[in-house]
């Protein structure tokens, strides 16, 4: 076989020699395209499989781990919620409309397979540096790509009635040629009434429900297992398009049916399309699946079967159906004006036979298609830049301005206002958004009047992370701190953290250094979960995340994208991240005399230039002390908001923007460490809360007794100004203006 044919197909010599094995002779065409979708590593995981192993699965809320289209956690005696996130990363590059748009549809339908009425979204963004647009060769600018995705997925989103209520935007240079587009979503449903992708029976059959199937996406899957270079244009055709009009309808229907109990599993048309859907749906069921193409509908009558199998045009189901049910799925699917139709059925074969106007076109085992997917056992090599970004020494960077470095970190895209991007989101529509973007967390309210009628007393507390600058330094604790931060962000709202869905974006997965990151970075994400009880129910890989320009290849920081699902007993019960009152008392709490470090933070990237130093380990046994501490004194909390990126003054700062009215703050800090590392530290696990005076000592005996730290700072003042005493620095500051820069600085960069 020609290696140009292979590799269109994103196969290699040695696994096309592989296929021959497993079916006993030279493929057709059609079977080479299948091969190639559901063995590309965006669908068959044969780099990363090995190491996901780690990860801790089960707890007694769990009801679905890892293996399906979305993982379930259980939140009451009645319900439960069904949430996953996934990766649309190199789609969003060559088109960033439709890749962003199609990213929310196609984690909507995942949720929707299991059963689940999808009622929110988040979105976690990674962009080039808009300040450096103009300045690249051969890589387009950051800012329309931006500007694309934002737009698609307000679009999307906005029209189909799921509200995106969260995520978060990072700029950097690293990720200007591949930009980072990870979608989430969660669902809510009863917690009997699952359904999984699977059939019950032999000869049920396959009926497909939704929009007519079209040219766009063909090679979806095998575009998104490859680096992009200079013919990355070429690959427009290989992008859906999505219409959340029909995926609207398809909701309903959906809905309808499962309510109605006329099918039997159920499996949303993504990545590989139609062989996708179909193969996997056998594999699950163990058994084989027939298929008539003839019977498909089409937006365009001259497709050939190759073109139908592999198409991933959106917004399609695939129902398990008994006979007898059929002609009322398909009159339901109609009323909804949808296409539906039969296009196959189970079989006792455990193969997959494809049918196209009475000529079999396809005819593989379906283990060789799915189970027996190429695994690599790829090489590992600690980083040589290790060794340089190890002997940075924090001691001998100079002092700087401390007023001046406050105004660069607050005005750092990364850490201003995301408003640009979440006011072209419609967060509200359904009205349970309790906390809304731009929290540390999201808080939803768990309510939908809708047959059924959804109406639990509880919320779910939704927060995302992923400092990629953390893994890159340092891979295992760089890993490790992301699921603590995403899982403090939930703690700290009252909620207890139930679970996490995590998406693994990572460079070229055959550079052993990049595959080393990999193996470390899991490591410490298991660590992490295993101590703060929250397993891995669900997630998705995104590998080859690499630039080749004619000089060199440019791969993005390791960045694992990690949101946290918690519940709280009643969304009014929500600690909110913005100071509520004046006069209220301004706190810290936790590892509140640790010697501070600004390795790999904000403040030494944008005030100093500098990525390097090691990220020191996080103590778990404080986070989980941390979350029993708020868990008992929630009503005693005013406001909450971690330590993270951009440091304590950061936090202190952002607690007094809130929505209603700018706060002041007075407060003073002592410390025997320079200024800059105690402002700007981001390693240590502190969170700033306000509370009123009564309740001080109550709170922090409270903190005493559970032997973590806890240090008053100052209040909370009617007066806008940042009055601010640290050692012998004293800095008086218009809060309104930092307010200000904090508030523009994106906008400015991208409106």
């Amino acid at each position: 076989m020609d290696e140009k044919i292979l590799s269109a197909h994103g196969l290699t010599v040695d696994e096309y020699k592989r296929i021959k094995e497993l079916i006993g002779r030279e493929p057709n065409e059609v079977e080479l395209g299948i091969f190639g979708a559901l063995w590309s590593e965006h669908c068959s995981y044969k780099s990363s499989k090995p190491f996901l192993k780690v990860f801790p699965t089960e707890a007694p809320w769990v009801i679905q781990g890892p293996g399906e289209n979305a993982g379930v956690v259980e939140i009451d005696d009645k319900y439960a919620v069904a949430f996953k996130i996934e990766s649309h990363n190199h789609p969003s590059y060559i088109e960033p409309f439709h890749g962003a748009a199609t990213g929310v549809g196609g984690i909507i339908r995942d949720i929707l397979s299991m059963g689940a009425r999808p009622v929110c979204a988040f979105d976690s963004l990674r962009f080039g540096d808009p300040r450096k647009d103009g300045t690249r060769n051969n890589i387009k600018d950051a800012k329309p790509i931006a500007q694309g995705v934002v737009k698609g997925i307000g679009f999307y989103g906005n029209c189909i009635g799921v509200p995106t209520i969260g995520g978060e935007v990072v700029f950097d240079e690293v990720y200007a040629g591949n930009p980072l587009v990870n979608a989430f979503c969660l669902g809510i449903l009863e917690k009997d009434k699952m359904y999984r992708a699977r059939a019950t029976k032999i000869g049920q059959k396959m009926v497909m429900v939704g929009s007519a199937t079209g040219r766009d996406g063909i090679h979806g899957a095998t575009m998104a297992s490859a680096e992009f270079s200079e013919e990355t244009e070429d690959k427009r055709p290989n992008v859906q398009i999505g219409d959340p009009f029909f995926g609207k309808r398809l909701i309903e229907c959906t809905l309808e049916v499962m309510q109605k109990g006329l099918i039997e599993g159920c499996q949303d048309f993504g990545a590989a399309g139609l062989a996708g859907s179909t193969s996997e749906f056998g594999s699950k069921s163990g058994m084989g699946v027939r298929v008539y193409l003839e019977n498909v509908p089409l937006r365009d009558e001259n497709m050939t079967p190759y073109e139908i199998l592999l198409s991933e045009s959106q917004e399609r189901m695939l129902y398990a159906v008994d006979e007898e049910n059929v002609d009322e799925v398909i009159k339901i699917a109609k009323w909804y004006g949808l296409e539906a139709a039969v296009i196959g059925e189970t079989t006792d074969t455990g193969r997959m036979e494809v049918f196209y106007k009475g000529e079999k076109v396809a005819d593989l085992p379906i283990s060789a298609i799915v189970d027996d997917a190429p695994v690599y056992n790829r090489p590992r090599k600690e980083p040589e830049y290790l060794k340089e970004t190890r002997k940075f020494n924090q001691n001998d960077l100079p002092k700087v301005d401390i007023k001046e470095a406050i105004r660069k970190v607050l005005s750092s895209p990364t850490i201003a206002k995301k408003e640009w991007v979440y006011r072209q989101y419609d967060h509200e529509v359904g009205i349970n958004t309790v906390v809304k973007p731009g929290s540390d967390a999201a808080v939803l309210r768990i309510k939908w009047a809708v047959k059924p009628e959804i109406n639990s007393e509880k919320a779910v507390a939704i927060s995302s992370d992923g400092n990629g600058r953390w893994v890159y330094l340092n891979p295992y604790e760089g890993g490790k701190r992301v699921v603590v931060e995403a899982v403090r962000n939930v703690y700290i709202t009252g909620a207890k953290p139930l679970a996490i869905t995590d998406c693994l974006n990572w460079g070229n997965p055959e550079n052993p250094e990049i595959m080393w990151q990999f193996e470390q970075a899991t490591k410490g994400m298991a660590d992490a979960c295993r101590e703060l009880n929250t397993p891995v129910i669900s997630g998705n890989v995104s590998l080859y995340n690499e630039t080749v320009l004619p000089d060199k290849r440019i791969n993005i920081y390791p960045t694992p994208i990690v949101v946290a699902v918690g519940v709280l007993d009643k969304p009014e019960n929500a600690i909110p991240s913005f100071y509520q009152n004046e006069g209220d008392v301004i706190a810290i709490v936790g590892e509140v005399d640790k010697e501070p470090t600004i390795n790999g933070s904000e403040f030494l990237k944008e005030v100093h230039g500098i990525v390097s130093g090691e990220i020191p380990p996080v103590n778990l046994e404080v986070e989980k002390k941390l979350a029993e501490f708020f868990q008992e004194n929630k009503h005693l909390i005013k406001s909450a908001h971690d330590v993270s990126d951009g440091g304590l003054i950061t936090a202190i700062l952002e607690s007094a923007f809130s929505e209603e009215k700018t706060f002041g703050v007075d407060v003073s800090i002592n410390t025997p460490y320079r200024e800059d590392f105690e402002l700007f530290d981001e390693m240590r696990s502190i969170i700033v809360i306000s509370l009123e005076e009564k309740d001080l000592k109550a709170v922090k005996e409270a903190a005493q007794n559970l032997g973590i730290g806890f240090k008053t700072l100052g209040r909370v003042i009617d007066k806008p100004v940042l009055k601010l005493k640290i050692n012998s620095i004293n800095i008086e500051e218009d809060i309104s203006s930092l307010r200000n820069l904090w508030e523009n600085s994106v906008r400015k960069l991208l409106d």
